[in-house]
């Protein structure tokens, strides 16, 4: 099974509010982001991990070129600045066409034994993609997951629906048939990931939600605080 991390972005909200290092940088506990996830994949068995970066944030690349070296799991690291997130999941989509695979942002926080059930699930099952899901909102602009009550994935919604108990956490594992939808819907000119998720309920895709505690985004300099409680289980601290 392969993993890929989106990373291209910017991170000018951290840099306007004096984060002076490049998102996939911010240490968590003393450990970069991006660090941490590849630690986690290859923990859970990856056999590959693919990285987009964008072209303007040396640094990053430098790190990763000397990750690289070190890796336990081969590292792919693929460079160039893309108009969104679709597009980085377009760019990474070339190497996770023969397997399935799980799909994250670099800024994604989530506890580790959560993350290692639903990878399991997700191997063990017959459904064409998993969503990782979570009740704890915490977010400028959820999307919002309707669900049956064996937890199928019915749509996604911009604002909250009667059978919409979670929000999306921002991790994918996905088969190589949503490849399909995701070029599907380059091709007709969307760029948002919910766009994409929307598509692949469109197309048919038998999808599940799998429920974590909480799952948090690093995007202001206060959320990093906020991830390092929730990490160190200071639950308190984040409400």
């Amino acid at each position: 099974m392969k993993f890929a991390i989106i990373s291209a972005g910017e991170g000018s909200r951290l840099s306007q509010e004096g984060i002076r290092v490049p998102k996939p940088l911010v240490q968590l506990n003393g450990v970069p982001m991006i660090d941490r996830l590849i630690r986690i994949f290859a923990e859970n068995g990856a056999d590959e991990v693919a990285v987009i970066i964008n072209n303007e944030v040396p640094q990053t690349r430098e790190h990763l070129e000397r990750l690289q070296k070190m890796s336990a799991v081969p590292l792919r690291v693929v460079r160039k600045t893309t108009p969104s997130s679709m597009h980085s999941f377009y760019e990474l989509s070339r190497y996770l066409k023969e397997d399935r695979f799980c799909l994250t942002t670099v800024d994604t926080v989530f506890r580790e034994d959560e993350f290692a059930r639903f990878i399991e699930a997700f191997k063990a099952s017959d459904k064409d993609g998993m969503m990782a899901v979570t009740d704890y909102i915490d977010d400028e602009k959820p999307l919002y997951i309707g669900t049956d009550d064996r937890l199928r994935i019915t749509g996604f919604y911009d604002a909250a629906m009667p059978d919409t108990k979670y929000i999306s956490g921002g991790i994918y594992c996905l088969t190589p048939k949503a490849i399909d939808t995701l070029e599907y819907c380059i091709g007709h000119g969307m760029s948002r990931m919910r766009n994409f998720q929307r598509q692949l309920v469109a197309d048919g895709l038998r999808l599940e939600a799998c429920p974590f505690s909480k799952i948090l985004d690093v995007d202001h300099a206060g959320d990093i605080v906020k991830a390092e409680a929730f990490l160190n289980g200071k639950s308190n601290e984040m409400q």
